[in-house]
C-alpha cells in the first residue's frame, strides 16, 4: 500500500507540523518515508508545498509524479487549488474554506468555492472557527490533519493521534491535551 501526499498552504499555518505528526506516525509504524519540501517553507505569507510519500514498499522517489497524488491536505483554498492537476482521478482535496489573502490579486473567493466544490473528492471546513469556536485558536492546522485522517488511510486515526502526543511531549500536557482535541473536532467533523 502507498499514499502520496501533497501538503499546501502559507508559511506561518502549521503545514510542517502536519508533515512532521504524519512522518513520526510513518516512522513508528515502519512506514517507507519519502518527504520533499518544495518551497517556501521558510518564509511567513509565501506559498508552501511539501511532497509526503508513505509506503509498505521502498520509496525511490521523494516528489510525486504529476496527476498521481493520492490526497491534497490544504491549509487554504487557493494552494489547494494550485495543486489539483497533481491529484490522481480517485485522489481527495482536503482543505480550508478560509482564504489566507497574502497576494493583492487573490482570486474571487465564490469563483474559488465553486471550482473547489466541482471536485468529484472534497472535505471543505471553516477550520479556524471549528479551532477558535472549541478554544484551541492555534491548532486549526492538527484540526486539518484531523479531517484528513480517514482519506491517509495508511495511517490509522488512533496512529496519527499517538504521533501527536510524541510530537507535542515537550511541550506539556496542556498542549498535547490541546492538539489531540483539535485533531479530534476534524476527525468527527468530516461526515461522508
Amino acid at each position: 500500500m502507498k499514499k502520496d501526499i501533497i501538503l499546501a498552504g502559507v508559511g506561518g499555518q502549521g503545514i510542517l507540523t502536519i508533515a512532521t505528526i504524519i512522518g513520526d506516525a510513518a516512522a513508528v509504524a515502519g512506514l517507507s518515508l519519502k518527504q520533499a519540501e518544495v518551497h517556501g517553507m521558510s518564509q511567513r505569507g509565501g506559498d508552501v508545498q511539501s511532497n509526503l510519500r508513505l509506503s509498505t514498499e521502498e520509496i525511490y522517489s521523494d516528489l510525486i509524479r504529476q496527476g498521481t497524488a493520492d490526497l491534497i491536505i490544504s491549509m487554504e483554498p487557493m494552494e489547494a487549488l494550485r495543486y489539483v492537476d497533481a491529484l490522481d482521478a480517485q485522489g481527495w482535496v482536503v482543505t480550508s474554506s478560509h482564504p489566507y489573502k497574502n497576494i493583492p490579486n487573490y482570486p474571487d473567493e465564490e469563483s474559488m468555492m465553486a471550482e473547489l466544490k466541482a471536485l468529484p473528492r472534497t472535505a471543505i471546513l471553516p477550520i479556524e472557527d471549528i479551532a477558535k469556536e472549541n478554544s484551541v485558536p492555534k491548532c486549526a492546522n492538527v484540526v486539518l490533519l484531523g479531517m484528513a485522517a480517514k482519506y491517509i488511510e495508511i495511517l490509522s486515526a488512533e496512529q496519527l493521534r499517538e504521533s501527536i502526543k510524541r510530537v507535542f511531549a515537550s511541550k506539556g500536557e496542556k498542549v498535547v491535551e490541546m492538539n489531540c482535541r483539535a485533531f479530534d473536532l476534524g476527525l468527527n467533523a468530516v461526515k461522508e
